[in-house]
């Protein structure tokens, strides 16, 4: 099956359920956070209202824009951005992407810092949106040529511009499957065929079912959102993107009560609250000690990185049918990173025009060249990609819902790593977990 081309002349389109564009492009986005460069003290320095007869700066914070994978696309980005701004100094600040977050916490309190900041799409940015400026007004034109716009808006406003979509399909090792006695292109499409899968793997190889690392607590989140489409029915999975969530159903126990039994079960490799999902736990599948993992499709832990070691031994699918009657769970998707303007930026337009380039098609189609990701840009093509991974993986997309996990608050999933772990380590039941996570997610 070839990759669509897509039609520049239409934009994408959205259904009810926030369905991503119907034709979505690739883009490559290698995981490694580039070392930190000297930050400068406060962001733009130019006047209000600059103009670029007067020599001006930006600071933009990522954690992108010190790999060697990323180095031409952002040349790209200047390129663009230097035809209309050429007096402008642009200076980008690759943050180490363990400590991006509590950085720009630090900057948000002091209400100095840098012009742009990088974002995770859900509720990384949605918990920092009184620092961002609102950008509808600034995008009109790269409205119909991204997707993804949904994990970069709180109330309806926009507060950063997508780059890639992100999403949590499960990759497996077919040599695993060969040595276990399975069938390397018939993955389980259910609970009870995957169960069984992983007690042919536990009997016939030296590998784990699954790899899994929760040492920061994130394992849960990939575990919620790879896992739950196969739970959630499409009313139920509504309600939780809108904020109506029952911690108390059936079906939202019955994720933590598998999340508990796997663990018990022996699914994972030793030592889980030990052991880092970036990169250790992608480390441990792509070395051939684990048969699957739970990724990405950009960023770490995608198909390109994961690929580049396990090469034509690299299998991907959908999540099981966990509970009777929920027909075809699709991998989640959504937006994945995206640049947004702080509140305290001197010059918002030209800083606003900057986060343009950085999302320009021509930028991002030297993404698409360089790494391996999804890009929000429909208008790439991406009909010459040789993965038949990608292959599958964007003839998914159109079907994707919106990631579980991002719709919570920071405050829950910060609880919800700590409950992870405990559950894990026994010190927890399900019920207590709940009820912490059910006055959490109301308060």
């Amino acid at each position: 099956m070839s990759l669509p081309q897509f039609d520049t002349k239409k934009p994408p389109l959205f259904s009810a359920r926030r369905k991503l564009a119907a034709l979505v492009p690739l883009t490559v986005f290698l995981a490694a956070c580039g070392g930190a460069a000297e930050e400068s003290p406060t962001g733009s320095n130019g006047a209000e209202g600059a103009s670029d007869d007067a020599p001006s700066s930006l600071v933009v914070w990522d954690w992108k824009s010190g790999d060697s994978e990323t180095a031409a696309y952002y040349d790209a980005a200047r390129e663009n951005f230097a035809a209309e701004h050429p007096n402008v100094d642009v200076e980008f600040v690759a943050q180490p992407f363990d400590q991006y977050y509590t950085l720009l916490g630090t900057a948000i309190q002091s209400g100095q810092g840098p012009d742009i900041v990088m974002s995770n799409a859900g509720a990384q940015l949605r918990s920092r949106t009184d620092a961002l400026l609102p950008l509808d007004e600034y995008v009109s034109e790269a409205r119909d040529r991204l997707t993804g716009w949904e994990g970069f808006e709180a109330d309806g406003t926009t507060y950063a511009v997508p780059l890639t979509l992100q999403g949590h399909p499960i990759y497996y090792n077919k040599s695993l499957y060969t040595e276990a006695g399975l069938d390397p292109e018939a993955p389980p499409t259910t609970w009870t065929e995957l169960e069984a899968n992983c007690q042919a793997i536990a009997s016939e190889t030296e590998a784990s079912c699954f790899a899994l690392g929760n040492q920061e607590g994130f394992g849960i989140e990939f575990f919620l959102s790879g896992f739950g489409p196969g739970i959630f029915d499409d009313e139920q999975y509504d309600k939780w993107l809108e904020g109506e969530r029952d911690w108390n159903s059936p079906e939202v126990r019955r994720v933590f009560e598998l999340w508990t039994e796997t663990a018990d079960e022996g699914w994972y490799n030793e030592g889980v609250n030990s052991t880092t999902m970036f990169n250790d736990m992608f480390t441990i599948f792509s070395s051939g000690k684990a048969a699957h993992v739970v990724g990405l499709i950009s960023d770490v832990g995608h198909w390109a990185d994961l690929g580049e070691f396990l090469e034509d031994d690299l299998g991907v699918m959908q999540p099981p049918e966990i509970i009777e009657g929920v027909d075809e769970p699709s991998v989640p998707i959504e937006g994945g990173i995206g640049y947004g303007v702080t509140e305290w930026t001197s010059d918002p337009e030209l800083a606003a025009e900057l986060v343009m380039s950085l999302s320009s098609t021509d930028a991002l189609e030297i993404f698409y060249q360089d790494a391996g990701a999804i890009a929000s840009d429909t208008t790439i093509d991406t009909s010459g990609a040789d993965s038949t991974v990608v292959h599958e993986i964007v003839k998914w997309l159109p079907d994707g819902d919106p990631v579980l996990h991002t719709a919570l608050s920071a405050e829950t999933l910060e609880l919800m790593h700590r409950l992870s772990q405990q559950l894990i380590a026994g010190d927890v039941t399900v019920d207590d977990a709940l009820e912490q996570l059910a006055a959490s997610d109301a308060s």
